[in-house]
């Protein structure tokens, strides 16, 4: 399988895209302005024990006040047991242990007292940050459990002998009383070398945590995790992927400097694009975002898929659509299903979607075509770098499944509840705007001779860019050697522009 990299820098807004097969798969998106948190590590204060919950809310210097839950509390260490299981982000894994009874909330933590805690799932809505006290910290190849004895590997890595040579490593370098670590799916099949290197860079990370955190006030932040090109290149690089291409000369830099020091072996795969056509433009990766956020996904032989998310989860809804088929009803609702089952993962992966998902297959009578269609379904989650589980079809014919879910799904980071129809909808918002306005005059400069542009969009969009994007503007001014200049249009819907050469 064919799978490529692209990331797109601007001055504000980095979006990475994963392409397989020539097909948009996976879009990140990280604004200036407005980083995730997950993987950052702070020194809190509880504010608020919930006994009725079994849990704790914290402040950690964002807007809203963070969720502690007591599972999530770091407590003496279990009975460990030599078997895998459990999960850990892109299918690492824990050890199993016999967990000791469930303490109450308020004899692990009290109001007022001072934690030092990581975020693991984004404020996502209404809802605050979710935090846990078991610390991780990420590598190439291991995550660190700074506070754990437990030496795990990932499920995805089959191979017994495999298994047992990455624990060896392990074990010969840290030692009975060293500190816990997970191997991740990138590791099979690196060398000691590569591993004790992952190693070492742990070792000096963590020493910097616990530094910053003796004298850390509340509400700072004592390790932050990379920035998203560096992140793309540390989780979703591997064998497979056959180039990563950079449209910012800085950021590619940045980008081969971290390989050369983490995985000089893929370095040569690192690639620097000067293409006068705009790196998302390769392969529609643009029109694929724009369609992500439509409802309506269209199938090949004429069928469709319906994506609706809501607060509590996800629903998917199978229609056959034009599809007539050329044998008979059941038949063409089998073939429909199929199609329906591989476009639904491409779906999830690429709105980011997570938690509760219900898929409505259409009903099919014959069981055979049942267990083909959720094998099909499975196989198609394989390559999801979220974890997946998905069970059988329902009494009622549904599939229910669960992804986990860590950040906005691509809608909710793009869009926001149209004010025009008190939320039923979205629209993109002016910021989304702004950025698309911007790519649009890189695109006409390239394309037409002309001294001076004229942007017509709504007030808001034209507010937002003079006030609180002007130095973007000067910027891009600067790198086009052209002079843009800005009318505000009570006509103009928040979403529409015209780029008008003067």
């Amino acid at each position: 399988m064919s799978e490529e990299i692209l990331v797109n820098v601007t001055p504000r807004e980095t979006r990475v895209g994963v392409v397989e097969n020539g097909m948009l798969q996976e879009v990140h998106i990280e604004r200036t302005q407005r980083r995730g948190y997950v993987g950052n590590i702070y020194r809190g204060r509880v504010i608020r024990v919930m006994p009725g919950m079994q849990a704790a809310f914290v402040d950690i210097g964002l807007e809203r006040a963070a969720f502690l839950h007591a599972s999530d509390i770091l407590r003496p260490p279990p009975a460990v047991t030599s078997e895998p299981a459990g999960t850990n982000g892109d299918g690492d894994t824990s050890v199993s242990a016999t967990p000791p009874a469930q303490p109450a909330i308020s004899e692990l933590l009290h109001e007022g007292q001072a934690v030092t805690v990581q975020v693991v799932k984004d404020p996502i809505g209404s809802k605050g940050a979710r935090l846990t006290t078991q610390l991780s910290i990420p590598s190439r190849y291991l995550v660190l459990l700074p506070h754990s004895a437990v030496l795990g590997v990932s499920v995805r890595i089959e191979d017994e002998a495999e298994r047992a040579r990455l624990k060896e490593v392990l074990s010969d370098s840290t030692g009975e009383n060293g500190p816990g670590y997970i191997v991740r799916t990138n590791a099979e099949g690196q060398s000691e070398t590569a591993l004790k290197e992952d190693l070492d860079y742990l070792a000096k990370a963590w020493s910097v945590v616990e530094s910053n955190g003796r004298n850390a006030e509340i509400g700072q932040c004592v390790y932050e995790d990379l920035l998203l090109p560096l992140r793309a290149l540390r989780d979703l690089m591997h064998d497979g992927v056959e180039k990563v291409r950079v449209d910012s000369r800085e950021t590619f830099e940045r980008m081969q400097t971290f390989a050369k020091q983490f995985m000089p072996e893929l370095v040569e795969r690192i690639e620097h694009y000067p293409g006068e056509r705009p790196i998302f433009d390769l392969y529609g990766a643009e029109d694929e975002i724009q369609r992500a956020l439509h409802k309506q996904v269209p199938l090949k032989s004429g069928g469709y898929l319906i994506v609706d998310q809501t607060e509590a989860m996800t629903t998917v809804d199978v229609n056959t659509g034009a599809f007539l088929g050329h044998r008979n009803l059941e038949e063409t609702v089998y073939r429909t299903n199929l199609e329906a089952a591989q476009a639904a993962a491409r779906q999830l992966r690429l709105r980011n979607l997570g938690g509760i998902i219900i898929i409505d297959f259409i009903d099919m009578v014959d069981e055979e075509h049942r267990r083909q269609v959720m094998r099909q379904l499975e196989k198609s989650l394989t390559r999801d770098h979220a974890k997946t589980t998905v069970y059988e079809f329902s009494p009622l014919g549904l599939i229910e499944m669960t992804r986990k879910r860590t950040t906005e799904s691509l809608e909710r980071q793009l869009c926001e509840p149209c004010s025009q129809c008190n939320g039923r909808g979205v629209q993109k918002t002016p910021e989304t705007v702004c950025y698309e306005v911007f790519r649009e005059i890189t695109r006409a400069v390239r394309q037409f001779e002309a001294e001076t542009l004229m942007v017509i969009a709504s007030p808001v969009v034209v507010n937002k860019i003079l006030d609180e994007e002007s130095a973007a503007v000067a910027e891009l001014e600067e790198f086009i050697a052209k002079t843009i200049r800005f009318q505000a249009d009570e006509q103009y819907a928040q979403e529409q522009y015209d780029v008008v050469l003067v």
